[in-house]
């Protein structure tokens, strides 16, 4: 599927390639859905586009960083991670800094300057959780040493329901449960967690007004087409109406303020629309194959905080694939999360591009390792 075995650094053009048809295709999509929104709010067509390609620029230049950097490095500054994962969640609710928008707190603002905290926070919750569970390797098994990883993962879930961010939460929260079964947690203390979160999933529901509203109008949108629904059912037109091969690139007929969120949180549906079937088949064959490749990295690493890294790091992957184009679908109900690599957003775009250059480290340390033992074994032979 990937490899290359020459020179210093061992590339995995499968990865690389994937990614950069991603990013690029993502900026072309981008540019689709939003040039008509960006031209009428912003008096520019190329407004998100801009702000996509200088998200791709940053994002191509830190994963070409942490691709050379040692991953290991990490592990020393896992309660730093941390530590700048919670800040940014608490200071997003600081009048002044914080940014509010459609009723959210989301965003850290500096003058011009904007960054969505939860980005961040749930990847340095996988190098947090990477660093202690490579540390309690050998007794993972043992409650206790679970403990701080379910303490920081529960405490981070907390600020983000808060802001509020329901999809940022599960995404965190599954991958959460993922790396604890990769380190090795006893079935029966996952089952004993769970039975609390099962009854709190419900009450967080019944407390927000609007959480009710969206399931209702997931289980019947057409009973609110100008409300609730009117999302879901603009997204299943555009998909609709994609048929086999679609309308064309640049011909959508949602993004003409049809279908809300079409650059971000919708673009699939945009996708579906212009390139039919058959070109959302290919990007969620792109995405399989980022995954997969992403969990094979895990599991050849000869490296336990490598491992549990790159498993983290994969799970966000796949999470936030999955539960973006279930929303899109009507699968599960509405819920804002961007689809990685390829929606309008430069601080997601920079932080998965970061997180892929950390594959790749994790991939290029493995492979150098195993060739060096090949070639002592070979000598020792002779």
């Amino acid at each position: 599927m990937n490899l290359i075995f020459k020179g210093k650094h061992c590339l995995n053009w499968c990865i690389i390639i994937t990614t950069v048809i991603l990013v690029v295709l993502g900026c072309i999509m981008v540019f689709s859905a939003s040039s008509y929104s960006a031209l009428k709010n912003y008096g520019s067509s190329t407004f998100f586009l801009t702000k996509q390609i200088v998200g791709a620029v940053l994002g191509f230049l830190c994963m070409l960083l942490f691709y050379f950097v040692d991953f290991n490095i990490l592990k020393k500054f896992r309660f730093v991670a941390l530590a700048v994962g919670i800040v940014f969640l608490s200071i997003v609710f600081i009048p002044g800094i914080g940014i509010e928008s459609y009723g959210a707190k989301r965003w850290i603002g500096f003058g011009a300057f904007s960054f969505q905290a939860s980005e961040i926070a749930k990847f340095c919750f996988v190098v947090f959780c990477a660093g202690h569970m490579a540390k309690h390797a050998e007794n993972m098994n043992l409650f206790k040493n679970s403990v701080p990883v379910l303490l920081a993962g529960f405490f981070m879930c907390f600020l983000i329901m808060l802001e509020p961010n329901m999809s940022i939460t599960i995404c965190l929260g599954v991958t959460m449960i993922v790396m604890l079964l990769v380190g090795g947690i006893k079935i029966r203390h996952l089952l004993l967690l769970g039975v609390p979160i099962l009854v709190l999933i419900p009450i967080l529901v019944l407390i927000e007004p609007y959480r009710i509203s969206r399931i209702v109008a997931f289980l019947d949108p057409w009973s609110s087409p100008q409300g609730e629904g009117y999302q879901l059912i603009q997204s299943l037109y555009s998909l609709g109406s994609g048929g086999l091969f679609g309308v064309g690139l640049f011909n959508s007929r949602a993004k003409y303020s049809f279908l809300p969120f079409s650059e971000s949180d919708f673009i699939f549906s945009i996708v579906g629309e212009e390139l039919g079937f058959v070109g959302a088949t290919f990007v969620l064959i792109l995405f399989l194959i980022l995954i997969v490749s992403g969990f094979l990295i895990a599991a050849r690493s000869n490296n336990r905080f490598g491992c549990f890294l790159a498993t983290g790091i994969s799970s966000i992957f796949a999470i936030q694939v999955v539960l973006n184009v279930a929303v899109v679908t009507g699968i599960v109900p509405p819920t804002g999360l961007p689809l990685p690599l390829m929606s309008a957003g430069s601080t997601s775009l920079v932080m998965f591009l970061s997180a892929i250059g950390i594959l790749l480290n994790i991939d290029r340390q493995s492979k150098q390792s195993f060739t060096q033992k090949y070639v002592a074994l070979s000598t020792n032979r002779v």
